[in-house]
């Protein structure tokens, strides 16, 4: 079984991975041995302090003639001494405590045979106690010496049987209560042994159980705490019981104490809980927090408010990415798989158009038709090559690229290609930044999409677009570069903004709407991030974070 560093209710760090647990410790050591030794000594007490009152004077036996009360005394007053100095030597902890438990044992099986002797033998009923005398020294030490033991106690017995014989003719039943007692002992030293034995085996598995439980516990915790989903516990009173790193992440608060109110910890929730209790929705809501659209999801641990309820919360734009690079996926397979059945139709028909549009006496009605056959052709051809690049842009070759030189080849190819004059796309350098590890085509295409949307929407007024490409230092990592391809167009409004890497978003009736999102997956696929923020006064800035 493994564990990890935390439980869920705290911080678990997700890179350290779980360790092995050790085993516990087998019972009937240390603490818990000298403990039970203080129980035997409260024992011998009660004992003791019960004989005393037996044979006290108001209490007296008739049977018991003075002579066997004298010495009933005798022997308890030395007991009582002998059990006082055991109390003493058991809080200093010496001698050992094996070696306390045997003479406690044996001072016990002595003085209650010397007890049972002055009260009349063993028909007194006294020889009982001895039993459990030998049944306390069997569980003490663990089993082993029960037998010692017992045959001490039957001894015992039977050398005070003879001499009762022997001094005062006691009736001839009495050896057989002698030996009833004898055999009592024996099968009570039996018995402590197999008991311990079967306490022993029942601790040692509920120990293991433990473990197991404690290790489970804390490997749900672990996967739990590591789990992308945030999941959010809360009891019948609506407190906080479990929380996870991605729960803190998707409602962007710190971390709560286990037990505290789920209103202070989140107000958003607490509310759509109560909504959901009341209405349930079995495939969850969208829930706003903030400016995160989150999936949140219910489950109820009863049928009852106190039983608690388990939250399950899930970024709704991440679900819906994760559904669009499947849709992609699925669809860019599918679009190299048949890319030449596309593509050589679609030439046939180019080809024939334009041939057609080489007709001389070509009525005018035809050759607009035409101009739509080609235009909507060379779309199709746009969007398959386009789905393609996608399908490819994990094979990448990266290589260590001198960002600066580099970011100035590229501006005079790009002005070269779209016959821009140096004012209509500006280069701006500050610095010279360390080399990255980039594939120098991905590369380009980002920066090409870019920069090809800029000359679309970076138009203010009448003014021709003019782009400006600026390559600055990272804030975070010193050394590593910073590409910032800004316009001076109208800049986009914050609602579009959230949608432009969206795929198949455009705001032209002709494009594709895959510039950008080729332009961002491609950036991720070589540990760039692509952000987009607003000039000012106006404008647009799209960002490359290279990653330190």
């Amino acid at each position: 079984m493994t564990h990890h560093p935390e439980p869920a209710t705290g911080h678990p760090s997700p890179a350290t991975p779980p360790e092995s647990t050790p085993q516990p410790r087998a019972p009937g050591h240390s603490q818990s041995s000298w403990l039970a030794l203080r129980w035997l000594f409260l024992f011998r007490l009660v004992v003791l302090i019960g004989l005393i009152l037996l044979f006290s004077p108001s209490a007296m036996d008739p049977l018991i003639t003075p002579a066997n009360a004298a010495l009933a005394w005798n022997v308890l007053i030395l007991y009582a001494i002998l059990v006082l100095l055991s109390g003493l030597t058991l809080y200093a902890h010496w001698p050992s405590r094996g070696s306390q438990v045997h003479l406690a044992i044996y001072i016990d099986i002595i003085a209650f045979t010397l007890v049972m002797h002055a009260a009349g033998g063993a028909a007194s009923g006294l020889g009982i106690l001895i039993g459990v005398s030998v049944a306390a020294g069997a569980l003490l030490m663990e089993g082993r010496l029960a037998l010692l033991f017992a045959s001490f106690a039957s001894l015992a017995v039977l050398t005070e049987q003879i001499y009762s014989d022997l001094s005062g003719g006691v009736a001839t039943s009495s050896y057989t209560q002698a030996g009833l007692l004898g055999s009592i002992f024996f099968a009570v030293a039996l018995l402590a042994h197999v008991l311990y034995r079967r306490v022993r085996e029942a601790e040692a598995m509920a120990a293991r159980r433990t473990v197991d439980i404690a290790n489970l516990t804390k490997l749900n915790a672990f996967i739990i705490a590591n789990l992308e989903t945030g999941i959010l516990a809360v009891d019948g009173e609506r407190h906080l019981r479990l929380k996870n790193k991605a729960a803190l992440g998707l409602l962007d608060v710190d971390a709560a104490a286990p037990g505290s109110s789920l209103g202070d910890f989140s107000p958003e929730v607490a509310e759509w809980l109560e909504t959901q209790v009341k209405n349930p929705a079995p495939q969850g809501t969208i829930m706003r927090v903030g400016e995160r659209e989150l999936r949140a999801t219910l489950k109820l641990l009863g049928d009852y408010r106190a039983s608690g309820a388990l939250i399950y919360l899930r970024d709704n734009q991440e679900l819906t990415r994760e559904a669009q690079q499947l849709k992609l996926a699925a669809l860019g397979t599918l679009t190299a798989s048949i890319a030449h059945n596309i593509r050589n139709p679609l030439s046939a028909i180019t080809h024939a158009s334009q041939l057609f549009a080489d007709g001389k006496d070509l009525p005018e009605d035809d050759r607009h038709l035409l101009e739509i056959i080609q235009r909507n052709s060379a779309r199709i051809d746009e969007t398959v090559r386009s789905v393609l690049q996608l399908s490819r842009r994990d094979r990448m070759d990266p290589v260590s690229l001198d960002t600066a030189l580099w970011i100035e080849e590229f501006a005079q190819e790009f002005r070269e290609t779209h016959r821009l004059a140096p004012e209509r796309l500006a280069l701006e350098i500050t610095f010279s930044p360390d080399p990255v590890e980039v594939d120098p085509r991905h590369l380009h295409q980002i920066i090409s999409n870019l920069c090809e949307n800029a000359l679309i929407h970076g138009g203010y007024g009448s003014e021709p677009p003019r782009i400006k490409i600026r390559l600055l230092p990272s804030g975070e990592t010193a050394g590593r570069p910073l590409i910032e391809i800004a316009d001076e167009g109208p800049g986009i409004d914050a609602k579009t903004a959230r949608d432009i890497f969206n795929p198949f978003f455009t705001t032209k009736t002709s494009g594709t709407g895959l510039g950008l999102y080729i332009a961002r997956e491609l950036a991720q696929t070589n540990g760039i991030h692509l952000t987009y923020e607003p000039a000012d006064p106006h404008g647009s800035r799209f960002r490359l974070h290279f990653d330190g």
